[in-house]
């Protein structure tokens, strides 16, 4: 019996890429889901509501099919930064962050409607940057135009050299913790 697709409802081509290294075969058809950062939860509920609500958004038009969405945010204190809007927040945040520690909160969301599957966990990593300049911060701005990436920043980019130390999954930093989905895949292929 052959598996049924799975489908990735995300436009990040880091999550693309990063599925891609499991070997896994799969569709990308992006959720139009968008985030509204005024609604009041939790950090880690947060991104799990809005990881289940892209996985349901197109489970729906695919019941047969796995799907899978994700959500990352970046947590300083309690305050969730998402995307920067232009050079000018990106920069806020990154100052903001500079010298300082922080959470990535990844949420993932499984959803199978025809086998009644609805598993969603999030994933929390921290984060220490080292003192980053404001020469620094707008090199990679100018350079990078991280406008794409929560927080501001791609660890697997040239900001790099900014982290200090990182506790947790390197991979759910860059957007999507691989070792733990891959545990509630393997179940889920499994029953």
């Amino acid at each position: 019996m052959t598996k049924p697709p799975l489908i990735l409802a995300s436009n990040s081509p880091r999550r693309t890429a990063l599925l891609k290294q499991i070997d896994l075969e799969f569709q990308v058809i992006p959720s139009t889901i968008r985030e509204d950062f005024s609604i009041s939860l939790p950090p880690n509920e947060f991104a799990e509501h809005y990881a289940r609500e892209k996985a349901h958004s197109v489970a729906r038009e695919n019941p047969g099919r796995l799907v899978v969405g994700a959500d990352t945010i970046v947590v300083l204190k309690n305050r969730i930064l998402g995307k920067p809007a232009n050079e000018q927040e990106s920069f806020e945040m990154l100052t903001l962050l500079s010298g300082r520690r922080h959470r990535v909160i990844t949420g993932v969301s499984l959803q199978w409607i025809s086998k009644q599957i609805d598993t969603t966990f999030s994933v929390t990593t921290e984060v220490i940057f080292r003192t980053i300049s404001s020469e620094e911060i707008w090199y990679y701005i100018r350079n990078y135009a991280p406008f794409d990436k929560a927080g501001s920043y791609g660890i697997q980019d040239w900001f790099s050299v900014c982290v200090k130390e990182i506790h947790g999954c390197f991979y759910n930093v860059v957007g999507f913790p691989l070792s733990e989905f891959y545990q509630q895949y393997k179940k889920i292929m499994e029953m």
